[in-house]
């Protein structure tokens, strides 16, 4: 039986971490901190914030619902509100799709 090496995954992200897995500056994920009360990264001695996993998928989803959909602050913060596991889903079936269409486009670049 071969040897698997274990992924080992960060428990806590840097805020500069999040900002570059979504390519925005970290002063606007502190602005989104600061209104949208669902990100509540830890903070250590230092004052430093350190984001968990979920943190960092509710910051993709005021993401999603801010940059890619076009709502402003108060109509996230009202779908946030009223449809949060709708939007949760929609967002998981959209990663779904983007990992398919990028495996089926390095498919076929690979074809001659």
């Amino acid at each position: 039986m071969p040897y698997k090496e274990k992924v080992i995954e960060k428990k806590y992200y840097t805020i500069g971490e999040v900002a570059d897995m979504l390519n925005v500056a970290t002063s606007l994920i502190r602005f989104w901190e600061g209104e949208f009360d669902i990100i509540k990264p830890k903070k250590n001695r230092k004052g430093n914030r350190q984001f968990t996993k979920e943190d960092i998928e509710n910051v993709k989803l005021i993401y999603h619902l801010v940059k890619e959909k076009g709502y402003t602050l108060q109509g996230a913060k009202e779908m946030l509100k009223n449809n949060s596991s709708k939007i949760m889903d929609k967002m998981a079936i959209i990663d779904s799709l983007k990992k398919i269409k990028s495996f089926l486009i390095e498919v076929r670049d690979e074809l001659p």
